[in-house]
């Protein structure tokens, strides 16, 4: 049961029947106080101005149309115009019943939604800088999905261009020294500094290196075998990453740079028969003057160099095409930094001029800020070097065992280990997806791993102690199926939140604002700590009846916190 959804549904019928058009919507929010009722309607003073009546009359009209005898036990005018909505708590229990940790379904026809994230560069280690298109593009995926919506995942890494003949030179003389791939490639960094630093020097390695770009574009036999050597050792770096992260990226999910390399030629052909390719000084480009700049001056995309190369607009391109033609994309979003944000819109109004993307699909850019460290600079190791992921990962983990080794020394090793894996990797992904996207954050070990406060640690506790309840009670969650009573407003409070949860589904599936859903999750458990403290469970004296509800509503709180969390790709435990 969407509860917004609901009431807005039934306001807007009694708004039909006070004679106001349907393009007045009811405007229906959660109330911010408990003295204007659980929400309100705010649609009655745009339609009065627009109608010239008195938006206070009006409103008395709509509610003295409006029926919500089953779910309203009390409804009220209030202010210019507003209406306050206070809801039946026997209506709220028998929502709640029937909906333990909802779907959230939005109610919209199912779309297919292709999503671009994480895209490392094959060429280096995934870096800090990679964590955050991986885990709010996987949050998305993970969201849309319980939705029901078709969910394509895209990891469009880069895995070509001129700095692959070097690599593969590089590889190539490794392997002729009897080392395998594997060993050669198991530090990505290093390997390609010192093919750089021998490019440099050498003048035959570096011709030899060229040559490999034009065999490898050209299909060479074995200088392709050599590529795809180096692009399956790559990938696996990457693979042992989302393995730590819990991020639901494959390899069939991969579709890199060389995918689109055969149709390229056939992507600057429609441009030009389309009309929109010029040139300029031997390169063939794009001019739009729907991104001109304060003189008007129109936004020049290259989409093939003067030596016949192409960029990274022209692959770009051909992915635009690939996922509208081929995946049947309804929705692409792309999660990438806001550096490329001029990139991405001019690719953007390309194929919408172009044709490959029509204006019945959403081409979407969401764009992040940057993590930064202590100082306020981006993130950097302690030597000021670029920070590897998987280090940043390791050290998390081997944190947050320390802190559970001191908070709990009963665990077993094996336990701890468990559980410092699932609240280290948890807390660098909360810190991160609790922040507004578009925002930059302070990178901070000691808030990240707090057991108090907005933070994964505080959640996956939570989830664990609701857990103990049932332990201590001898019952399994799911087995408890008495009827449930909501007698206080502390119980009313969180069974309106619970309720809530599809609601804010809903909004981060249209805003694409993670921090949202962490913010409610963060909500939902300090509302339930209040309830615990006011509405005794396992106490004696308890009615049954009474604490069979009770462990029923934790049941609730406690498949909401799992699912929610489960979305933001972050594990919990029973026991912490």
């Amino acid at each position: 049961m969407n509860i917004r959804a609901h009431l807005a549904h039934k306001l807007r019928q009694a708004m039909s029947e006070a004679s106001i058009a349907d393009n007045f919507p009811p405007l229906v929010v959660p109330s911010k106080r408990p003295d204007f009722g659980d929400y309100q309607a705010n649609g009655a003073m745009a339609a009065a101005k627009s109608m010239g009546r008195n938006p206070r009359e009006l409103a008395q009209a709509i509610v003295e149309h409006l029926d919500l005898e089953t779910e309203a036990e009390r409804l009220e005018v209030a202010g210019p115009g507003f209406i306050n909505i206070h809801l039946n708590s026997r209506w709220l229990a028998e929502q709640l019943s029937a909906s333990v940790a909802p779907r959230g379904e939005d109610g919209k026809k199912p779309q297919t939604v292709v999503i671009d994230y994480s895209s490392p560069n094959l060429a280096k280690e995934m870096h800090v800088g990679h964590l955050r298109s991986t885990i709010i593009g996987d949050t998305l995926a993970r969201l849309l999905e319980r939705l029901g919506h078709k969910v394509i995942r895209q990891n469009h890494v880069g895995d070509w261009g001129t700095q692959f003949g070097m690599l593969i030179a590089q590889l190539e003389t490794h392997l002729e020294h009897g080392e395998n791939a594997e060993l050669a490639l198991q530090d990505l960094e290093s390997f390609y500094r010192e093919a750089k630093l021998r490019f440099d020097a050498d003048p035959d390695f570096a011709d030899r290196a060229r040559s490999y770009v034009v065999k490898l574009q050209s299909g060479d036999k074995r200088v392709r075998e050599l590529w795809q050597r180096f692009r399956s050792v790559s990938l696996h770096h990457s693979e042992v990453i989302y393995d730590k992260l819990n991020v639901s990226l494959s390899p069939e999910d991969v579709r890199g740079e060389s995918f689109y390399n055969d149709d390229l030629a056939r992507v600057l052909a429609d441009l030009d028969k389309a009309g929109l390719l010029k040139e300029d000084q031997g390169a063939k480009v794009v001019c739009l003057k729907e991104l001109a700049d304060k003189d008007g001056n129109p936004s020049v995309a290259i989409v093939q160099k003067q030596d016949g190369g192409y960029l990274y607009s022209t692959s770009d391109l051909a992915a635009v095409r690939y996922r509208v033609g081929t995946l049947k994309a309804d929705r692409i979003m792309i999660f990438v930094d806001a550096r490329q944000s001029l990139h991405l819109k001019q690719v953007f109004t390309i194929a919408r001029k172009a044709g490959f993307a029509p204006p019945t699909v959403s081409l979407e850019h969401h764009a992040f800020g940057t993590m930064l460290g202590p100082d306020g600079t981006p993130f950097k190791t302690r030597s000021g070097g670029t920070a590897k992921l998987a280090d940043l990962l390791d050290e998390a983990v081997q944190r947050a065992e320390k802190l559970i080794a001191e908070k709990d020394p009963e665990l077993s090793v094996d336990e701890r280990k468990v559980v410092a894996r699932k609240v280290g990797i948890g807390a660098v992904k909360y810190a991160d997806l609790s922040k507004t996207r578009t925002n930059d954050y302070l990178f901070n070990w000691d808030a990240m791993l707090s057991f108090e406060g907005n933070t994964a640690p505080y959640l996956q506790y939570a989830y664990t102690r609701i857990q103990s309840i049932f332990r201590k009670a001898g019952i399994q969650p799911n087995s408890v199926n008495a009827k449930l009573i909501i007698d206080s407003s502390e119980e009313k409070t969180l069974g309106i939140k619970c309720l809530q949860f599809g609601e804010v589904l809903e909004q981060v599936a249209d805003d694409v604002y993670p921090h949202v859903l962490c913010n409610y999750l963060y909500d939902l458990a300090s509302l339930y700590m209040r309830f615990y403290e006011a509405c005794p469970i396992l106490k004696d004296g308890v009615d049954p009846a009474i604490k069979h509800s009770r462990l029923r509503m934790c049941h609730a709180v406690a498949e909401t916190l799992r699912v929610g969390l489960d979305i933001l790709g972050i594990e919990v435990m029973e026991r912490m």
